[in-house]
């Protein structure tokens, strides 16, 4: 079965009726133009009952240290102080491990939780025995960049992991590029269709995919992990080229967009791309119509510690229009929830962003619950 493409609907939502996404459960991508076949009632009536604090908490996914559950994140997600976890290599030892592990997480919580991972394939798996085996790069030389990811969702699936942060849209184009080891082609007609063929074989395997780094990094040198980053092109540059692999993967029905935290001066001088309005909500969601769910890159990267804090970086991530705040870092998910809590109650625009956003991620949840 597959994730079908993204179509808004409005939702009350905490009292407000707000534009979300409807993720069905179709059986192939014929069904998924044919529109929307959630239970809208229930998830009206479900959106309508939820607290100011569970919808806080539906806009944070967070990190914890080793191969069981703690009691802090089975708390943490039975009261809904967060959407999901991120796993790394630290969590995962074996299929079997896995299972228990990822039950865990979902026995008593408040909401179907979003289990994520960064599967790419080649050397960036965090789950060894699930694919992609191959690289982003000899996928596509090979042309199985779909059968690769509906392989690898089902292997992620059967470990209970409902969440791939992949595939790569970034097209490497200068020297030295960071990320080149992890991309489909330097050409960017090439990634593009490689990004949405990835895409398609995510959603057929059951698995939401989360296109990244938007709006695109690969005219950087450094990683954002590891460095602050300013790509100077102009921005007919970037809409001619860059942003042609996010528009196939919108056009190919991605549930999540992950945005990166370089600066674009042609796009906003002041605010890296996570923290940036323009480029969140009038670039991505305005100008290519994209109304699933943004979630951000590490908010422990150094690109963005280099301009704010944990709490002001959420807040801002937030304020931009991401409707997810990725972190990473073991505990510093409580500081940044508190944040979002305490300017929700604060400031009512900001309240209102919060349950936007809470209305996106609670559809793409319950969307997964469903093909569980």
């Amino acid at each position: 079965m597959a994730l079908m493409n993204l179509r808004p609907r409005a939702v009350a939502f905490g009292g407000a009726a707000v534009l979300v996404v409807s993720v069905g459960i179709p059986l192939s991508d014929r069904e998924a133009g044919a529109g929307n076949r959630g239970s809208a009632p229930a998830q009206r009536a479900a959106a309508a009952a939820e607290s100011l604090s569970r919808q806080a908490g539906r806009l944070v996914v967070l990190r914890f240290a080793g191969t069981s559950a703690p009691a802090y994140v089975r708390e943490a997600l039975r009261e809904g102080r967060v959407a999901g976890v991120i796993l790394f290599r630290d969590n995962l030892k074996s299929p079997a491990q896995a299972k228990v592990l990822t039950a865990q997480l979902r026995q008593g919580s408040w909401s179907s939780p979003l289990i994520c991972v960064d599967q790419e394939g080649g050397e960036v798996r965090i789950v060894p025995w699930a694919g992609p085996a191959r690289s982003a790069a000899q996928q596509a030389a090979g042309g199985t960049e779909r059968a690769d990811a509906t392989a690898a969702a089902r292997g992620l699936r059967a470990a209970g992991i409902n969440v791939s942060l992949a595939p790569v849209a970034d097209v490497p184009s200068v020297p030295g590029a960071a990320l080149a080891s992890r991309a489909f082609s330097t050409d960017f007609a090439r990634v593009a269709e490689s990004v949405a063929k990835s895409v398609r074989g995510w959603r057929k395997g059951s698995v939401a995919p989360a296109v990244k780094h938007f709006p695109g990094l690969g005219g950087a040198t450094v990683n954002t992990d590891d460095g602050s980053v300013t790509i100077a092109r102009s921005a007919a540059q970037l809409r001619r080229r860059d942003l042609l692999p996010f528009r196939t993967a919108i056009a190919a029905g991605t549930p999540l967009v992950m945005v990166g935290h370089a600066l674009y001066p042609a796009l906003d001088r002041r605010r890296i791309a996570s923290q940036s309005k323009a480029v969140v909500e009038a670039l991505l969601r305005g100008e290519l119509g994209y109304r699933g769910v943004v979630i951000t890159d590490s908010t422990e990267a150094a690109a963005v510690q280099a301009v704010t804090g944990l709490a002001q970086a959420a807040v801002r991530n937030v304020r931009a229009g991401v409707d997810i705040v990725l972190t990473t870092g073991r505990g510093s998910y409580s500081k940044i929830y508190r944040a979002l809590l305490t300017e929700a109650r604060r400031d009512p625009v900001f309240r209102a962003r919060v349950r936007e956003s809470a209305a996106r991620v609670a559809a793409l949840q319950q969307a997964l619950a469903r093909v569980r």
